[in-house]
């Protein structure tokens, strides 16, 4: 007996973790915070530039997110010529490549903004994506504390024009000059050491002064029995790198002996005069000590924005949402294909983050747009007539469809249209077209009456939001229904 075939194999459809798929509405939202950040760069005079997702990878160097795994984190290929091409894991190594091509056609200072995705190549997790997005600014070719305080409070503006009220968002400085004054202080040759230092000082914020000065000797336990190794520092030490993180606190006598942390602290005054000139308060823009940041190409003043405002998540549980963007100084990275100094200052927003924030808060609109009117078909042979209507409407900037599915039952179009969140359907039989005339249903205010009328018999007889009109009204009296319902399309 002849054996059965085998049933082909079916594909499973399976998203890879740490990525998503996004529908209509978040695309929306993404749109309407994307244009408000571009108001905001644009008003300060940056313009536009775009690089490719890929670069060579050694164009992205050393700078990526993972300190230990210098040179993992990135997502990787060879191509044809055998060459490592990576893509890009933020938006700042692509534009110092961009810069230091283009150097002698670009006015300098050049000011430029970008958005995009970014991709990550590390273990996802809650909150955590392998694709996200950045939208970035960045003045090259300036030395100018200015152009620092100019970043800080483009972020304030930023936060602002996105909704964000004045209290509930603070934008952070702090200047990694002081920091290497701190690292010159303890003496700490090893790269890892000061490393765990840094990390040390970076959780703040969330562990509190006790937890960092655990950190920073021989480790910490977490809630969970996980022990975290410290840095080994001594009493003193400690004490000194918590005086020097502490706001207020009192300067160790070794920090005001290091040339490059007194360099820190001036640079952090300078922008401190500047922004307060130009009239962005302590409730706006702070220094604080703290502040790290964790890539190593900053090489001066860096600055993070943080919303401080708590909500609750949908289990009821407080939330609160910290960093949604920041940035620094970075000297070194176009100086890296020029071989001669090029200093340049940049901010990013982690809009996907950021995105998460806003739509928790109620800030973002995250309902879906209203869909297209559609255009049902009553009679098949007359398709290219309802077509004909499709396009009059479209040369009117009004968004329209054709119903092209099974048209034999009306009452699917209807459900389709419902789907497609249509503000109005228009239907004309043979009938409306020997008068020379349509129908339009009101979707909006159909389903506004159907829910305050009683019985099937009042549906039948009343046919609310139902009206007709003359062909050559179509437009107009589509207009009227969007006007009337406030409808547009984003």
């Amino acid at each position: 007996m002849a054996e059965k075939p085998k049933k082909p194999q079916k594909l499973k459809a399976r998203l890879p973790r740490g990525l998503e798929d996004r529908g209509p509405a978040a695309i929306a939202a993404t749109r309407q915070m994307v244009e408000k950040i571009r108001e905001v760069y644009e008003r300060y005079g940056f313009e536009p530039v775009e690089t490719p997702a890929m670069e060579y990878t050694d164009a992205l160097g050393k700078f990526l997110p993972d300190q230990d795994r210098p040179n993992e984190g990135v997502f990787s290929f060879q191509d044809d010529d055998e060459q490592w091409i990576s893509l890009r894991y933020d938006l700042t190594a692509p534009l110092a490549r961009y810069v230091a091509e283009n150097f002698d056609a670009l006015p300098k200072p050049y000011r430029s903004y970008r958005a995009g995705y970014v991709y990550r190549n590390e273990k996802p997790g809650p909150g955590r994506f392998r694709q996200f997005m950045q939208f970035d600014a960045d003045t090259v070719g300036s030395a100018s504390p200015a152009a620092d305080a100019e970043m800080c409070m483009m972020a304030a503006d930023t936060m602002e024009a996105l909704g964000i009220p004045r209290g509930s968002y603070v934008v952070k400085v702090n200047n990694r000059k002081v920091l290497d004054g701190v690292r010159d202080a303890l003496g700490i040759a090893d790269d890892g050491q000061w490393l765990t230092v840094m990390r040390a000082i970076d959780k703040l914020d969330r562990l509190g002064i006790s937890g960092v000065q655990q950190l920073l000797g021989e480790g910490r336990k977490d809630e969970s029995g996980d022990f975290t190794k410290g840095a080994g520092l001594k009493p003193d030490d400690i004490a000194l790198v918590v005086g020097a993180i502490e706001q207020g606190g009192q300067i160790d006598a070794r920090l005001r002996d290091s040339k490059v942390g007194q360099e820190g602290r001036d640079e952090l005054d300078a922008i401190s005069k500047l922004v307060t000139a130009s009239g962005y308060g302590a409730d706006r823009i702070v220094i604080d000590p703290s502040v790290v940041r964790g890539l190593e190409y900053y090489t001066g003043p860096v600055y993070e924005v943080e919303l401080t405002l708590e909500t609750k998540d949908e289990k009821g549980r407080p939330v609160r949402f910290g960093s949604v963007g920041g940035g620094g100084r970075y000297d070194g990275l176009v100086s890296r294909f020029r071989g001669e100094p090029v200093p340049a200052t940049g901010f990013s927003i982690g809009v996907s983050r950021l995105q998460a924030a806003l739509t928790m808060l109620g800030k973002l609109d995250t309902r879906p747009d209203f869909g297209p009117v559609v255009v049902t078909v009553f009679d098949r042979d007359r398709v290219a007539d309802y077509q004909k209507m499709v396009a009059e409407l479209r040369n009117a900037n009004i968004r329209a469809e054709l119903y092209l599915g099974n048209p034999k039952n009306m009452g699917n179009q209807l459900k389709y249209a419902d789907r497609r969140n249509s503000p109005c359907v228009i239907i004309q039989g043979s009938d409306e077209k020997a008068r020379g005339e349509i129908q339009i249903k009101d979707l909006i205010e159909g389903a506004k009456a159907a829910a305050a009328i009683a019985s099937n018999q009042e549906w039948r007889e009343t046919r609310p939001a139902q009206f007709s009109c003359a062909e050559g009204e179509i437009v107009a009296k589509v207009r009227e229904v969007l006007a009337r319902h406030d409808v547009n399309w984003g």
